[in-house]
């Protein structure tokens, strides 16, 4: 797929002085430097694509309502970006879903409408209402806006790198948004780091579809890192993105993300959520070798009560 370079350099414009521009610290030790999306507002580097998807509806989109489905990080972004553009917002999410997140989405504003089943039937849902209801529907990563704004994380990094770039970028992938985006955003470089991707054991549709070219045997249980449970649209654009641009994608099991939950709370005082947790799983399981590596720690938005049981087990 050709996704021209504007597309990226407007998202970054569109989103300066919206978004925050979070925080690369280094950990010398372990050879790796940390980007802390955990600090953006609503917490997570979901509002990066929601908010610059939103600013390209024309007004008749914005008036008709925004619809999405989401686990809690995709929806608080859809939230916020309506709340700014005096829009409604209705969120379809799943019966599994974190209470507390649920709980962020409606204090942003959202009508959340809860479905029984997994994620996929919660995306189903949303997509079916926004047609059958004529509302516009923002997709967490099947939209090149959305895949756009999540690549300034990337754009970012180059200018916090300066001239010490990496071996290599690690990334959660759930849908690919954030992994494709990343990944355009490095071909701005001469010589660019390998983008791995990373997501658990517990929902491995994206690894699947990377290695094999095929989801139908995964099995998705409970995960820690809920905000990339789920399955693929079939005809996602982050799945060619995603196959051509990364150079791995690699799977850590839910001990090891939280593990790193609470490596990440002991070593750098960090909340983090395990949809975030799965690239500092993957450095300290010696998943991924190839270092110096920046690791993208994607949102913060973490069950309080989940988070206090994972630091005392």
């Amino acid at each position: 797929m050709i996704f021209p370079w504007e597309w990226l350099e407007q998202a970054y414009q569109r989103l300066q002085d919206k978004v925050i521009q979070t925080p690369l610290t280094q950990d010398e030790v372990a050879a790796i430097t940390l980007k802390w999306e955990n600090q953006q507002i609503t917490g997570s580097f979901k509002v990066r694509g929601a908010l610059n998807r939103a600013l390209t509806l024309q007004p008749w989109e914005i008036e008709k309502g925004l619809v999405c489905a989401s686990a809690g990080n995709h929806g608080q972004g859809v939230a916020y970006a309506a709340k700014l553009l005096g829009a409604s917002c209705i969120v379809f999410t799943y019966e599994g879903a974190s209470a507390h997140k649920i709980e962020q989405m409606r204090q942003l504003g959202a009508k959340v409408h809860i479905v029984p089943g997994h994620y996929a039937d919660a995306e189903r849902a949303g997509l079916e209402y926004a047609r059958s209801h004529q509302a516009t529907w923002i997709s967490p990563y099947n939209d090149p806006q959305v895949i756009a704004g999540q690549a300034t994380v990337g754009l970012e990094l180059i200018e916090q790198w300066k001239a010490e770039i990496p071996a290599s970028v690690v990334v959660p992938v759930g849908g690919g948004g954030l992994a494709a985006g990343i990944a355009l955003a490095m071909q701005r470089l001469p010589h660019p780091p390998k983008v791995i991707g990373v997501q658990s054991e517990a929902s491995a549709y994206f690894h699947a579809l990377f290695h094999q070219n095929n989801k139908k045997e995964v099995v998705e249980w409970e995960s820690l890192a809920d905000g990339l449970a789920g399955d693929v649209e079939d005809n996602s654009i982050t799945i060619p993105l995603v196959k051509t641009h990364l150079f791995d994608l690699r799977l850590v099991s839910e001990k090891e993300i939280a593990e790193a939950i609470r490596f990440a709370w002991q070593r750098y005082g960090e909340r983090i959520e395990g949809s975030a947790a799965v690239t500092l799983a993957a450095v300290l399981s010696r998943k991924v070798d190839e270092l110096p590596a920046t690791l993208i720690i994607s949102g913060g938005n973490i069950d309080p009560q989940i988070f206090e049981n994972i630091l005392h087990s």
